[in-house]
């Protein structure tokens, strides 16, 4: 997950709301990195680069959470998911700006936490 991508879309484009997909297939990861920054000739970024040049010599820095083995796949509530589930999904949240209003959590279509209702 690339968090500054993320939070300048949110930015930019007025998102109030993510659906996260294919969260099952993190399970089994001892650890899930999301990028927060980048690298740019040494110099730590914490915005998304504007020119070509430094997209071109970014290097991502990642945050390491933790991750779990559990299947998810028959989670259906928030409170259902392993707690480094929630935590990543929460991190998400904060570093994206936005809710994370729907989960993916297997291939089905009813394989889904809804945690906030906006297709209505």
């Amino acid at each position: 997950f690339d968090a500054v991508i993320a939070r300048y879309a949110t930015r930019v484009n007025g998102i109030t709301d993510y659906f996260l997909t294919k969260l099952d297939v993190l399970s089994s990861l001892d650890t899930i990195p999301i990028c927060v920054g980048y690298d740019i000739d040494g110099v730590r970024h914490d915005e998304m680069p504007m020119s070509q040049t430094d997209v071109h010599h970014a290097k991502p820095i990642y945050e390491e959470m933790p991750g779990w083995w559990e299947d998810i796949s028959h989670a259906r509530t928030f409170e259902e998911l392993p707690k480094n589930a929630q935590n990543y999904v929460l991190r998400l949240e904060e570093l994206s700006g936005a809710y994370i209003s729907c989960i993916g959590v297997g291939p089905g279509r009813d394989e889904t936490i809804v945690r906030r209702d906006v297709v209505r």
